[in-house]
C-alpha cells in the first residue's frame, strides 16, 4: 500500500470540504442558530474531550482535560464568542468515549467534539466537521519481540480495536478480504484497548499509527512495542459539531482561517507533535507535506478573503 506521503493532498483536502459541507454566512438580522443561542443563553460552550488519546486531548496529571484538539476548540469559543456578542463565555468539557462522540453531538450533550475523530462521507451524513487538523491511519502496535509485521501475519490471532472506531470497520474489511479468522476484541477506549495488549490478552493493537505512538511515548513504553503495518485506512482528523447549522459551521471555517491568515496553525502543531508537552513527552513526529499544504491553503483563503 502507498506510504500516507505519497497521497494527493487535494484528494485529502477535496475529502474534508465534503465532510464539512457547504457552510455560509449568516447576518446578525436572521439571529443565532440553535447551537449559538443556546451557548449564548448558557455563557458557556461544552467540548467533549478523550481522557486517552494524546497528543490531541488528553488528561494532565492533575486530570485537566488538554491537547492540540482542544487548542483548536478553544480557538473556536473565542470566534464563538465574537459571533455572539460575548467575550466571557465558560468552557464546559463533557468526556466523551470513541463509541459516544457522535450521540453526544446528536443528543445535544456537547457543542463542539475536540478529540481524535475522522472526518468521512459516512460520518458527515449525521454530523459536521471542520476543516483538515490532521491526517493518520490505522496500522498495528505489537510487542517489539513479536515476528509481526503486517496484519496478515496475525491470522487466527487477536487483535484489539477501540469499539466505535473507523479501525474497526478497516480491520474487519481487511479480515473478510484476506480470510484471516482474527479474533476482533474491542476496548472501551484506546487506553484500555492498550492495557489488553501490555496484558497479553491481544496479540495486536489496532487504531492510528498517531494514536499508537501516542500511547507508547506516555507510557515511556518505547522498549516493549513498537507500531508495524502498512495503512488500513487514511483518516482525515476534524473538530465535529452539530449538522445543518450553516452559521456555526461559518465560524468554525472562519477561526480556522483566521489561524492560517496569522500563520498560528504550524507553530500549534509543533507544540504537540514535535516539542515537549507539558506533561514532558515529546512525540517526535514531522508536519505532514499534506496537512501543511493544507494550512498554507486556509492561509491563501483567507488572503483571498481580505
Amino acid at each position: 500500500m502507498r506510504p500516507l506521503t505519497a497521497i494527493s493532498s487535494g484528494l485529502l483536502l477535496a475529502a474534508c470540504l465534503l465532510a464539512s459541507g457547504a457552510s455560509a454566512q449568516i447576518g446578525g438580522n436572521e439571529g443565532l442558530s440553535p447551537t449559538l443561542s443556546a451557548i449564548k443563553k448558557a455563557h458557556a460552550v461544552r467540548l467533549g474531550y478523550r481522557e486517552s488519546s494524546p497528543p490531541f486531548s488528553f488528561l494532565d496529571p492533575s486530570g485537566r482535560p488538554i491537547g492540540y484538539s482542544l487548542e483548536l476548540c478553544e480557538a473556536i469559543v473565542e470566534e464563538i464568542g465574537v459571533e455572539v456578542d460575548d467575550p466571557n463565555l465558560r468552557i464546559d468539557y463533557v468526556k466523551v468515549t470513541s463509541d459516544d462522540r457522535i450521540d453526544a453531538v446528536l443528543q445535544n450533550k456537547i457543542d463542539l467534539e475536540c478529540g481524535s475523530t475522522t472526518a468521512n462521507s459516512e460520518r458527515a451524513k449525521r454530523v459536521a466537521f471542520s476543516p483538515l487538523m490532521f491526517v493518520a491511519g490505522t496500522k498495528l502496535m505489537v510487542p517489539k519481540a513479536s515476528s509481526v509485521q503486517q496484519l496478515a501475519d496475525l491470522k487466527g490471532r487477536t487483535v484489539v480495536v477501540t469499539k466505535g472506531t473507523t479501525n474497526e470497520q478497516a480491520v474487519q474489511a481487511a479480515d473478510k478480504k484476506l480470510s484471516l479468522g482474527l479474533n476482533i476484541v474491542v476496548g472501551a477506549d484506546h487506553e484500555q484497548s492498550y492495557q489488553m495488549l501490555v496484558d497479553g490478552k491481544a496479540d495486536a493493537f489496532a487504531t492510528d499509527d498517531i494514536l499508537l505512538s501516542g500511547l507508547i511515548v506516555r507510557h515511556k513504553s518505547q522498549d516493549k512495542f513498537r507500531v508495524t503495518g502498512d495503512y488500513l485506512s487514511y483518516d482525515p482528523y476534524g473538530i465535529m459539531f452539530r449538522k445543518g447549522e450553516p452559521q456555526l459551521s461559518a465560524v468554525v471555517e472562519r477561526t480556522f482561517r483566521k489561524l492560517g491568515s496569522n500563520h498560528d496553525l504550524v507553530p500549534l502543531y509543533n507544540k504537540w507533535f514535535i516539542a515537549r508537552m507539558p506533561t514532558g513527552e515529546k512525540m517526535n513526529v514531522p508536519i505532514s507535506l499534506q496537512l501543511e499544504e493544507a494550512f498554507k491553503a486556509m492561509d491563501d483563503s483567507a488572503s483571498a478573503n481580505n
